[in-house]
Formats: C-alpha cells, sequence, structure tokens
C-alpha cells in the first residue's frame, strides 16, 4: 500500500515555502508516496482540510513567494483536545508521517505531537534566522535582500532632502535581517534587540556626522530593540496591541516613530521614520533561498523513509543533516556578536 505523507506550512508567510512544498512533492513521487497537502497550518489538519497535491499544482511553485496550502497562527495545544484531534486525523487520513514547515511555534508543536508518537519531521522557516541548531533557514537572504535594497533606495531621499531616516526592521528577539542589511545598506546606526541602545549616544554619534560635514543619516532599528533609557519606554518593547496571538506573541511595531522623534528633539535634525513591515517577507524568493528550501524538502522526505522521525532539517556548512526537535526550538538563537561588532566600526 502506497504511503501517505501529509506537509503543512504554519505562521507567516516566507519566500521559499513553495520551493520545500514542491521538493518534498517530487522526492516522495519518486518513492511513490501520495502527499496530502493540509491547508492553513494547524488549522486545516484539526479541521480535516486537505488534499492529495499533483505535480500540476506544484509545478513552477518555487519561483513564488507564500505558500500554496495557506498558513494560520493555529496553536492544538490551545484548543480543547486539541492535539488529540490532530492525532485522531492523521490517523483517519491514515497519514504515515507528517512535515511540517515553520518556525520556532509551529516546531514547538510539532515537537509536542512527536513526544506523543505522532511520527513528524520538521523543516525550519523564518526570516529571522532565529532558529537554533541551523547555520541559516530559508527566507532570511530574501529578507535581508530586501530590506537592503530599501536602505539602498532611502539614501537617496535622506541625502536629497538632509533627512535623518529610522528604517524599522522585523526582528522580535533578534537583529540578524537588520545588522546584516545595516552593514550591507551602509546605515550609519544599527540597533538590535540583544543589546539596548542608549539615546543619547546614538544622538551624539549622529551630532558628530554632522560636525564631520555629513546632513543625512540612515538608522536601522530591529521592530524588537529596546532603550536603555528613554522618558516612558526603558527597557519596554514598543507594541502595536497587548492582544496576545495563540503562542503568546504580542504584536510589535513602531518603534521607529518614538526614535525618530526622540532624534528630532534631542538634536534639531529633520527626522522621519519608515516601517518596511511584511514587504520584508513577501515577494520572490533569492536564488539561495529556492536552493536551501528545496533540499530541505528533499532532506525531509529522505527522513520520512528512513523512519527517522522527532527531527528537522538544519543546513551546517553546506550539508543538510537531521537534528532532533527538541534542540531545535529549545532556545532562540540570537545575533551572533562578533558581526555586530563589525557593524559598530562604521557607526557614524
Amino acid at each position: 500500500m502506497k504511503h501517505r505523507v501529509g506537509i503543512l506550512t504554519g505562521g507567516g508567510d516566507c519566500p521559499g515555502l513553495n520551493a520545500v512544498i514542491r521538493a518534498v512533492f517530487r522526492r516522495a513521487e519518486q518513492y511513490d508516496y501520495e502527499v496530502i497537502g493540509i491547508r492553513d497550518g494547524w488549522k486545516g489538519l484539526m479541521e480535516m482540510q486537505c488534499d492529495p497535491l499533483t505535480r500540476q499544482q506544484v509545478s513552477g511553485i518555487h519561483l513564488f513567494g507564500g505558500t500554496i496550502l495557506g498558513t494560520s497562527r493555529t496553536n492544538p495545544f490551545k484548543k480543547e483536545n486539541g492535539a488529540e484531534t490532530v492525532a485522531e486525523n492523521m490517523k483517519k487520513m491514515d497519514l504515515h508521517a507528517l512535515i511540517a514547515v515553520g518556525g520556532d511555534d509551529t516546531l514547538g508543536v510539532c515537537n509536542k505531537l512527536s513526544k506523543m508518537g505522532l511520527n513528524t519531521v520538521g523543516v525550519p522557516k523564518t526570516i529571522d534566522n532565529d532558529l537554533s541548531a541551523t547555520d541559516v533557514t530559508f527566507g532570511y537572504d530574501t529578507a535581508v535582500s530586501i530590506a537592503t535594497e530599501c536602505i539602498d533606495r532611502l539614501h537617496t531621499t535622506a541625502e536629497s532632502h538632509h533627512r535623518t531616516l529610522v528604517v524599522e526592521i522585523m526582528g522580535r528577539h533578534a537583529g540578524w535581517i537588520t545588522c546584516a542589511a545595516g552593514i550591507a545598506g551602509g546605515a550609519d546606526m544599527i540597533l538590535v534587540p540583544e543589546e539596548p541602545f542608549n539615546i543619547v549616544e546614538v544622538c551624539d554619534v549622529l551630532k558628530k556626522r554632522a560636525a564631520r560635514g555629513k546632513k543625512f543619516n540612515i538608522v536601522a532599528v530591529s521592530e524588537g530593540a529596546r532603550f536603555s533609557e528613554a522618558p516612558g519606554v526603558e527597557g519596554s518593547l514598543v507594541l502595536q496591541t497587548a492582544d496576545k496571538d495563540a503562542f503568546g506573541h504580542v504584536r510589535l511595531g513602531g518603534i521607529a516613530n518614538i526614535l525618530a522623534k526622540e532624534i528630532e528633539t534631542r538634536t534639531g535634525f529633520e527626522t522621519r521614520s519608515v516601517i518596511l513591515g511584511h514587504i520584508q517577507r513577501g515577494g520572490t524568493p533569492t536564488a539561495y533561498d529556492r536552493i536551501l528550501a528545496t533540499r530541505f524538502g528533499v532532506k525531509a522526505v529522505d527522513l520520512v523513509r528512513e523512519g527517522r522521525f522527532g527531527v528537522m532539517v538544519a543546513i551546517h556548512g553546506t550539508n543538510i543533516e537531521a537534528v532532533p526537535l527538541e534542540e531545535a526550538v529549545g532556545k532562540t538563537k540570537t545575533l551572533d556578536m562578533d558581526v555586530y561588532e563589525t557593524a559598530k566600526i562604521f557607526f557614524g
């Protein structure tokens, strides 16, 4: 009897998801497995929203961002009998294994289900590059490229109008995108969650640039960056809303607005804020992300064939390997501070 393998994508959309789906299907096809596409993440598995994938459906989809399966932030473990429902539905669908593609939250669910005895394999997805046990996640390279291009474009406006522009970049707990895009785009200051910043010191750097005849500034700041001291916001995350999602996360956003106001007040420089938002995780994936996502998808099916469950695919150096899910979701991978020290050389 032909094995049936389910695949779902959870959490935020990310460039490269479709490349994983395509790769899973094509590799499974070689093993004569049937691939069941589950709609809208864990929500679809709980509601039995699923259909067999076909070659026609996956043909050429690696070129596009988003996910043809849809996604959601549903957490089965926050629903009454949610985990049990997932287990029952996997049995009803006769799924030999489930491949879950997502970030820390999605893979955290995947890990818990594995401990319940379900056959699961995780594929790491996040533009934030903050998943442990893998050198990099697909989506990160695309996000950095987009953020860098935005900074490049903002340079012309900042220089033409003699303005300071504060660019808010995604990164809740880790400053990987902000630091990389800031270095590549030549930002004059880079502020990340890993190191709370002193607004006085930031303004001093910008004033010194002005004293050298520099009439514009680009400040790159992560959405999760924190003031070490500033009226009313010391050490606090800047929130869009205090409401939490199914995984207990608040929605961040707006630190650029506060920072821009503080800079203008303290320096007298005309200052504007730009929040890149969801534009960073949409659109066409880079060649690197297409290749990495494809390799991840192929490896995930190989692990199913080998009967290796409760693991996540990962890249170490150039090798695609398997690591325990427990290791992958146990700790956030924050920015390598050696990289940040390199960035600091170019501040001001």
